[in-house]
């Protein structure tokens, strides 16, 4: 058990707010109010129907996500989204607390690309220059553009991927950022990164790396679901006694 203004506090120092994107990212609690003492913690990439039950039965004295469960203001939820409103009230109604770490996570050291870096087994990890959110490093042994995208969905669980491989035909070094950071792959292309990773690329942008004869593979955003691994163990190293409870991976499409 460990005090909740500890808890947080420790957590702020890894990854502060002023991480977060510019964009108004909402990070930090959702629902609430936190309790004095934090003994149990459900950790969850979404918070939505799929997992509610599970969490409701464990409830635990904190909910941490990775992306916002209430994204944008209660009021814009109200207009525009009834069901994720209906969600939020069941939510209050249990007394579960919720609390978000979405992209000050995704920058921060140890968080979500450090991970993701670190499950491809690349070395020299570093964060890009030009976006501070992405990780580069290199591979132990160069691989065919085919053999590092196959080795990429593997190593990151992914059901399925789309390879781009319009750029060199090895890879050496390799530039990561979860979610949907696809219109970073010029800045991955510009520093030397032979094969860029992310995911939800629009059709422009998969134009766009078409054009500049660069590799590109796009891999879902469930790969994301990393977070809750790296989050049990920063809390463990926080507070070793704290019960966690994960939720089951997201579900992801199946290739046809």
């Amino acid at each position: 058990m460990i005090k909740t203004s500890s808890l947080l506090a420790k957590l702020a120092k890894r990854f502060p707010k002023r991480l977060a994107k510019e964009y108004h990212d909402y990070v930090g609690l959702m629902v609430g109010p936190l309790p004095e003492y934090i003994d149990s913690i459900y950790l969850a990439l979404d918070f939505d129907d799929t997992v509610y039950d599970e969490a409701r039965e464990f409830h635990p004295d904190l909910i941490i996500t990775h992306h916002p469960f209430i994204y944008g203001t209660r009021a814009r939820i109200r207009k525009n989204d009834p069901e994720r409103e209906a969600l939020i009230k069941r939510v209050e109604s249990d007394e579960l607390r919720v609390y978000s770490m979405h992209t000050n996570f995704d920058r921060g050291v140890g968080g979500m690309n450090d991970a993701l870096a670190e499950a491809l087994d690349l070395q020299d990890i570093t964060p890009l220059i030009n976006d501070p959110m992405a990780r580069g490093g290199a591979l132990k042994t160069p691989l065919s553009v085919e053999e590092a995208a196959k080795y990429a969905k593997k190593r990151l669980k992914a059901t399925y991927g789309l390879l781009l491989p319009y750029g060199k035909k090895t890879v050496s070094r390799i530039a990561i950022v979860g979610g949907g950071g696809s219109k970073s792959h010029a800045i991955a292309m510009d520093e030397g990164y032979d094969l860029y990773i992310s995911g939800d690329a629009p059709h422009h942008v998969r134009r766009s790396i078409i054009n500049r004869h660069y590799n590109y593979l796009d891999l879902p955003h469930e790969i994301e679901s990393i977070f809750m691994d790296r989050m049990e163990k920063i809390l463990h190293e926080i507070d070793p006694t704290l019960t966690i409870k994960k939720a089951p991976r997201q579900s992801e499409a199946q290739p046809i």
